[in-house]
């Protein structure tokens, strides 16, 4: 099984007092490139899509999403593991990339964010001219 550790996890979890984490762990994310497209997928399980947020600014990507404490008056718990309150997880975007174009999509719990690469990021062939080999002279002072 692969993991991967988040370098920032600790310093993120001291400045916000916690504040970030999600069931444990940060809010889950997968995030793959296909086809000169990035693709995001955070878990937002039982957050209603009318909490949740999304903002690009100064190449980073901001998710905020809010889980309200359910109306359970006078239940006796017996477990209560859920989070509830305002979570986030902020995504460096590279320049690469065309923030402009972000566009993204709410489905069963999981938020779907697509970001395309610049065309002018895109790797590209460049065409090599032919012409003459003109060999390096090398004049003499004699």
């Amino acid at each position: 099984m692969l993991r991967f550790l988040d370098p920032f996890e600790e310093l993120n979890q001291f400045v916000s007092g916690g504040e970030s984490r999600w069931r444990g762990g940060v809010m889950p994310m997968d995030a793959f490139e296909m086809e000169g497209m990035y693709t995001l997928r955070f878990d937002l399980p039982g957050v209603d899509p009318d909490h949740v947020e999304l903002l690009v600014e100064n190449s980073v990507l901001t998710v905020t999403a809010e889980r309200k404490l359910e109306a359970t008056e006078g239940a006796n718990w017996l477990v209560r593991e859920r989070p509830t309150g305002t979570h986030s997880r902020q995504v460096r975007i590279g320049d690469r990339l065309d923030t402009s174009r972000v566009q993204a999509s709410y489905d069963h719990g999981v938020l779907t964010v697509t970001i395309p690469i610049r065309e002018e990021a895109k790797p590209h062939r460049v065409e090599i001219q032919q012409g003459s080999s003109g060999a390096i002279t090398v004049e003499s002072s004699s």
